[in-house]
């Protein structure tokens, strides 16, 4: 604020000085909802763009993942590199947009993806799998069922080929096809709650463990 110069009149006297008028200071009340406003905004652009929490409901990604684990899910990361063979992501299913998945990644795109007695093969060479577990020790065999025995296929540009760790158990890929790549949410990077609803208690050593 600008003050004005007061001038002395003539004769000597001295005018009174004028009191600046002091600046009205917000409520309380305005004040708290402004920081919730601010909050609630944060909030929503790091739910969009940054960080989302999931729950996982099922046993599809076990034993990765447990019922009852609540995971954080990094949404820009693909943003700044590409998505490679055994990241866990989540996405929006292929058939009920509305719904959330969380699988693995087993094939890229240009990749052939063929599964033999439950083995399987990426580009024709078996790949790696120190996550997968097979609960049912029977095979299935094609056309009766693409869960143990499945493929050759080829995965076309800009799809995944995704299935769950929990082989026997997982409805993925091998059922409902390739997933777009424009359906990824994120990449799922850390548990930061897990809740055992069987014995009702929390597992505290999985709080805080790196999803890989």
């Amino acid at each position: 604020m600008t003050q004005e110069i007061m001038e002395q009149p003539a004769g000597g006297s001295q005018a009174p000085a004028v009191a600046e008028t002091p600046k009205p200071h917000k409520s309380v009340i305005r004040q708290y909802a402004e920081a919730f406003i601010i909050a609630i905004v944060l909030a929503l652009v790091i739910r969009t763009v940054v960080v989302q929490a999931f729950k996982i409901p099922s046993g599809s990604m076990l034993p990765t993942l447990q019922i009852g684990d609540h995971i954080l899910v990094n949404k820009f990361l693909y943003w700044l590199t590409d998505l490679q063979r055994g990241d866990i992501i989540v996405f929006r299913f292929p058939q009920d947009e509305g719904r959330d998945f969380i699988k693995r990644v087993i094939a890229l795109p240009g990749e052939s993806v063929e599964i033999r007695g439950k083995e399987v093969f990426v580009n024709r060479k078996p790949i790696r799998e120190p996550y997968a577990t097979h609960l049912d020790r029977a095979v299935q065999e094609n056309p009766h069922s693409p869960r143990d025995n499945f493929g050759p296929v080829v995965v076309p540009p800009g799809h995944l080929f995704m299935m769950g760790d929990n082989r026997d158990y997982s409805m993925d890929s091998r059922f409902w096809g390739f997933l777009d790549g424009k359906k990824v949410r994120g990449k799922a990077f850390i548990i930061y709650w897990s809740w055992d609803r069987e014995r009702f208690r929390p597992r505290w050593d999985r709080i805080g463990m790196l999803v890989k």
